[in-house]
């Protein structure tokens, strides 16, 4: 997990994903806040439900791009699938609490939306600063009523990246100024459904 956060600049063009959805891998928890486990998670904090109706678009590549938090790598790897579409979804929603909708940047790959990095980035004035990274791929990052919630497939050896034998997904809550880990949960998948199992042999 990498503590530093990054204060970039607000930018106000809008980019549309290559790829949807991307269930993916994510980070044992955030790496721009020192989350702890969930009993040991601080009183839920309670902020106004109401998001702005328009939110400000931002380009999420140039702001993923201009964070030093960000690796090398995904930046290395964020180039246009086709034309000048970008595997990127983009998610605007109250997470913090502030004035402004807060922004959820996923990266994938063009191939198989295999999600490679999430960032939430919150407005402070006229910037963005990044408080929370996860880039353990395959990650993907998604609001559900006011908290960030991590979904992560898990592989074991020999699984395709078609067919992973679980997933968990953990649940943040943004208390006063970090994320803080609140629920996680563990999902074990069928290997019979998709045909990868093999048919059972006579003994």
């Amino acid at each position: 997990m990498i503590a530093a956060a990054a204060v970039l600049a607000a930018l106000g063009l809008s980019v549309s994903a290559c790829g949807t959805g991307g269930t993916g891998a994510r980070d044992e928890g955030p790496a721009l806040s020192d989350s702890g486990s969930a009993r040991d998670a601080a009183p839920a904090t309670s902020y106004p439900a109401q998001a702005p109706a328009t939110p400000d678009r931002v380009d999420a590549v140039r702001l993923v791009r201009a964070d030093p938090g960000v690796s090398t790598a995904v930046k290395r790897d964020l180039k246009p699938c086709v034309g000048d579409e970008y595997p990127v979804d983009v998610s605007y929603g109250n997470l913090t609490g502030g004035s402004a909708a807060d922004v959820v940047i996923n990266v994938m790959t063009c191939g198989d939306a295999v999600g490679v990095g999430s960032y939430v980035y919150r407005e402070e004035g006229d910037a963005y600063k990044n408080v929370f990274r996860a880039e353990e791929p395959p990650v993907y990052a998604e609001i559900d009523r006011g908290d960030l919630v991590i979904t992560q497939q898990v592989y074991e050896k020999d699984d395709s990246v078609t067919y992973p034998s679980g997933e968990e997904v953990i649940t943040y809550h943004w208390t006063a100024t970090r994320f803080t880990e609140r629920a996680r949960t563990h999902n074990d998948y069928s290997k019979v459904v998709g045909g990868e199992s093999a048919a059972p042999t006579d003994q």
